[in-house]
């Protein structure tokens, strides 16, 4: 009889409606699971007691037989009270995402450093300048497959440099366009962009051999990873605008293999091609300078195209408990025969990451006039450009996880397919902050 009654009372409990006019809480939706697991454990007794007892006494029969007519509309109410309970948690949770804000699908980063540097060239005045660089990025899950992207950085419409000069009696300093780029995601191990973007290939060892690490390209990147073989694809605008008198989209794949070694040993080997046409074409970025490719004086336009074969490799192990990184880089553009082949071997010692931790630095770099397009190769190195060689000696040390002090040396010479080089030093001093 007891039994009874709290069926009853359980029916009547699920067929109110006002049973489900006020929030389900997570206790309450844990004590009605708790209930109905009580009452199928019952009914299945009851199964049972009416199976293996045929025969049983009268009252006992009647009994049984009562409780199994029972049976059905309690797991019927049972199946209706989880349902409820489904339908109730499903509609919070539709309501907590609903009420997410763009805001938690958002992500800024950037970083800020101020820069000492002295640049003393052979036959000129030292100069010595102080400089910052401040980019911002904000980032947008606009579902779980897209993203989309926005940076401003400080600095003009330099391709290879977001630096501002200090000075101009605290005049306001112009910021820039550094990124804009929606990235799809929808392929396993693969990413695939387009806009104006962070560079997705290789920069060997960070010796920016073929491209300064600050230069966005601008059209379309697919990148395949998946931990053992990379592949990354790379289609973008030198020139877009035919009004310019000039127009040049350039394209290039690197491919490389990710062979470990052991748990901390590692082995990266690749190779790129890039075509980039500029035969005859005035200088991109400026109409006259060419950053030590070939030109002819008289039309100002460039004598040859770019069509650059690279071969790398990165080593990377363990010496005293710390990270080294052993590089090599090697460029050949295979549409000239001279001063047409560039290089870099360096090491990396150890990290600055973590609070207390350093690092150390070298490279030794040669990058004949014709290797690369100048315009997108490492702009500290020489003046900037091509037609340079010389060593890069660097040094970090993290004073807090997201700070850390560099000084950079660069001893090179500038002009070095003629016959009369000179010696370029340069030294820069860093602090460098960044922000997630």
């Amino acid at each position: 009889m007891k039994i009874l009654v709290a069926y009853c009372a359980l029916i009547l409990f699920v067929i109110s409606p006002s049973t489900w006019a006020a929030d389900v809480s997570s206790s309450e939706i844990q004590a009605l699971r708790e209930q109905i697991r009580q009452l199928s454990e019952r009914l299945d007794q009851l199964e049972q007691s009416s199976q293996q007892a045929p025969g049983s006494a009268q009252n006992d029969v009647a009994t049984v037989t009562s409780d199994s007519q029972l049976s059905a509309p309690i797991s019927d109410a049972a199946q209706d009270l989880n349902r409820r309970i489904d339908e109730a948690v499903d509609a919070k949770v539709s309501e907590r995402m609903a009420a997410v804000s763009w805001a938690e699908r958002m992500r800024w980063s950037g970083d800020f450093r101020y820069r000492y540097e002295n640049i003393a060239v052979q036959g000129q005045e030292d100069r010595n300048r102080n400089r910052i660089r401040a980019r911002a990025h904000l980032s947008a899950d606009i579902s779980d497959t897209i993203q989309v992207g926005f940076g401003l950085a400080t600095g003009g419409d330099n391709p290879v440099s977001a630096n501002q000069t200090l000075g101009g009696g605290g005049s306001s300093k112009p910021i820039s366009l550094d990124l804009a780029y929606v990235e799809w995601t929808g392929l396993s191990n693969t990413s695939v962009l387009g806009g104006k973007f962070k560079q997705q290939q290789i920069n060997v060892g960070g010796s920016g051999l073929l491209w300064d690490s600050d230069w966005r390209p601008e059209g379309t990147s697919v990148r395949y990873d998946n931990g053992r073989l990379f592949a990354v694809g790379l289609g973008t605008w030198i020139e877009s605008d035919s009004n310019t008198g000039k127009k040049e989209f350039a394209y290039g794949l690197q491919a490389g293999l990710n062979l470990p070694l052991g748990e901390q040993t590692n082995i990266i080997l690749g190779g790129s091609y890039y075509s980039i046409g500029s035969k005859g074409n005035s200088a991109f970025f400026s109409d006259r300078i060419f950053f030590g490719n070939s030109f002819d004086p008289v039309t100002k336009t460039y004598l040859y195209d770019y069509n650059e074969v690279e071969a790398f490799a990165e080593f990377e192990f363990e010496l005293f408990d710390r990270p080294v990184m052993l590089f090599a880089d090697y460029v050949q553009n295979l549409e000239v025969n001279d001063n047409d082949t560039g290089y870099a071997l360096g090491v990396n010692f150890n990290e600055a990451k973590k609070k207390g931790s350093w690092e150390l630095n070298y490279v030794y770099k040669k990058l004949e006039a014709d290797a690369v397009l100048g315009l997108l190769t490492d702009s500290n190195f020489g003046i900037g450009g091509t037609n340079a060689k010389g060593s890069v000696i660097s040094g970090a040390y993290a004073v807090h996880d997201n700070w850390n002090f560099r000084m950079t040396y660069f001893i090179n010479q500038i002009g070095i397919d003629g016959d009369n080089p000179r010696d370029v030093d340069r030294l820069q001093l860093d602090l460098q902050f960044k922000y997630k």
